[in-house]
C-alpha cells in the first residue's frame, strides 16, 4: 500500500475522506492542506506525511492511481501552483 494512504488509514481516515482529500488535492492543493489538518492526525505523523509528499512527490501519483482518480488533474493543479 502507498505510504501516504497507509498513514491516513492508520489514523482511521475513511476511504471516503481519503478520496475527498485527493479530489481536493487535484482541484486546489492549498485547500487540501486545510483538509489534512482537520483529519485529527497527530502532529508527528502529520509531519511524517508532509515529509513523504515533499521528498517523494511520485507517491501522490501512485495514491491517485490506487484510488482510481484522474492524475491529469493533479498535473494541472501542480502547473497552476507554479504560476
Amino acid at each position: 500500500m502507498n505510504p501516504i494512504l497507509a498513514i491516513l488509514k492508520e489514523h482511521n481516515v475513511s476511504d471516503a475522506q481519503i478520496k475527498d482529500l485527493f479530489q481536493t488535492l487535484t482541484e486546489n492543493p492549498m485547500a487540501a492542506m486545510t483538509t489534512i489538518g482537520q483529519l485529527g492526525i497527530p502532529p508527528e505523523k502529520l509531519q511524517q506525511l508532509m515529509g513523504l509528499v515533499m521528498q517523494k512527490p511520485a507517491l501522490i501519483k501512485e495514491a491517485v492511481v490506487e484510488l482510481g482518480l484522474d492524475f491529469s488533474k493533479v498535473a494541472a493543479a501542480k502547473a497552476q501552483l507554479q504560476k
